[in-house]
């Protein structure tokens, strides 16, 4: 594929940042002006995810924009009117690979948005654990049936999940764009914050977030992702086999030992 070639070092340094602090992994997107991707950069993405997640130390993983403008506007569009119709398949493809490295990551994974966050860049958003948001005059939202698309990367039934049906039925329907208030209000955002606290919050919540029980929190996140579909009966005996295996773990004991000194645990 001449015309984007494969990433190099430099190119990875220069437009996909890695910050390792601790039990965070830091993820900032920096491909302006306003981060849209194309195939290359996607498999850049999850590569460095599927990475990370191999990384035992890391708890969280925080991916946030360098921009204050763009968190990410979804597939360049220039390049996707321009590429062949397998092209594009291949982007989707890779789209979907990113989706997938979040959504079996063992660590929690965050969303940090600043700025406008469109199409792929809110499929990429929801299908992350949290999302923490700075309040502003940005655009949300999933644009894909004016143009005679679909969202193709999770966002119909992410958005169905975390909106409801209805809800979601007019959004992408209309394809119509919402403020940071509007998605804070209808659940799409966990947190909305003041710009001005914006960074300072994230980093406490994530810090926080950092010092919890790592294997009680991984289980937590298999579970919610896996429960769908099952019945209560299924759902009961799932979560007793999870919380069965937390039971004789390290952060289990310490948890109940600084319960019982009335102390912060240390989780390990």
């Amino acid at each position: 594929m001449p015309r984007f070639a494969a990433y190099d070092e430099k190119t990875m340094e220069k437009e996909l940042l890695i910050n390792k602090s601790g039990a965070i992994a830091t993820i900032s997107l920096n491909r302006g002006p306003a981060n849209s991707y194309f195939k290359e950069y996607l498999q850049l993405i999850s590569s460095t995810i599927r990475e990370i997640n191999a990384d035992e130390a890391i708890k969280v993983i925080l991916i946030e924009s360098t921009s204050d403008k763009f968190f990410c506007a979804g597939a360049d569009i220039k390049i996707f009117a321009s590429n062949t119709q397998e092209e594009n398949r291949e982007m989707v493809v890779a789209a979907r690979e990113v989706t997938a490295a979040i959504s079996d990551s063992q660590k929690i994974v965050i969303a940090a948005i600043k700025g406008h966050i469109l199409g792929g860049g809110l499929e990429l958003a929801m299908a992350c654990d949290i999302r923490l948001a700075a309040d502003g005059q940005y655009l949300v939202g999933l644009p894909e049936v004016k143009l005679g698309l679909m969202p193709g990367n999770g966002g119909t039934p992410r958005m169905i999940d975390l909106l409801g049906a209805s809800r979601a039925m007019e959004l992408l329907l209309t394809g119509s764009n919402i403020s940071a208030k509007q998605a804070f209000d209808f659940g799409l955002f966990n947190q909305l914050y003041t710009v001005e606290e914006f960074e300072s919050k994230v980093k406490e919540y994530v810090s926080e977030l950092a010092a919890g029980a790592r294997e009680a929190m991984s289980a937590i996140k298999q579970y919610i992702q896996r429960h769908k579909g099952m019945t209560l009966e299924e759902s009961l005996e799932y979560e007793t086999k999870s919380v069965d295996a937390l039971y004789d773990t390290y952060d289990a004991k310490e948890g109940f030992q600084a319960f019982v000194e009335k102390r912060k645990p240390n989780f390990k």
